[in-house]
């Protein structure tokens, strides 16, 4: 997908797409840094989009690992249908992260390793924000990791709210440069 389709989807959807451009490659080795790809066995990404965050998901999870991509925009989800729905540890699943416990039992996977989320948190609806920080919160495994970026430190306490140990590293190499924030579940 050009620069140009991605600016045309997010005007087209500014609410959930979130970003202008995609996210740079250093963002994307910074997003998966906090995750210990020796012990996962399932990880779901909320809004991949392009797939930059995928990319170094599979260039680093181990064999046996499944991946679930969950994207509500149609163009991207068919993006991401034709450049990895070959593969059998990567499900494509157009919908809503809020329903990850519904996709999870369609996957036949009991509990989430890691969650890497790609989510507009900033400009997404406050009840959306919070039914899927909840439901992240009771998929994740004990010991298993959230993962998000955003723009600014705005949504930080909502974070809290539904997680504990929260870590964050500013990248600055990204357009525009954005906080890559890690936690684990609060049980």
């Amino acid at each position: 997908m050009s620069a140009l389709q991605f600016v045309k989807e997010y005007v087209k959807q500014p609410r959930t797409v979130g970003a202008v451009l995609p996210s740079s490659k250093v963002l994307a080795r910074q997003m998966v840094e906090s995750i210990d790809f020796d012990e996962v066995r399932s990880i779901a990404e909320f809004g991949p989009g392009t797939g930059v965050f995928t990319e170094e998901i599979l260039r680093r999870k181990k064999d046996g690992t499944v991946l679930m991509l969950i994207e509500e925009n149609r163009e991207f989800c068919d993006l991401l249908h034709d450049r990895y729905g070959e593969r059998d540890d990567v499900v494509v699943i157009h919908g809503s992260a809020e329903d990850v416990r519904v996709h999870m039992k369609t996957c036949g996977i009991r509990q989430l390793d890691a969650v890497v989320s790609g989510l507009p948190f900033a400009s997404l609806p406050n009840a959306v924000s919070h039914a899927i920080l909840r439901v992240t919160n009771q998929v994740l495994a004990p010991g298993g990791v959230f993962v998000t970026f955003q723009y600014s430190m705005m949504k930080k306490a909502l974070f809290e709210r539904y997680f504990a140990g929260m870590e964050w590293q500013r990248v600055w190499w990204n357009v525009p440069p954005a906080y890559v924030l890690a936690a684990r579940p609060m049980k």
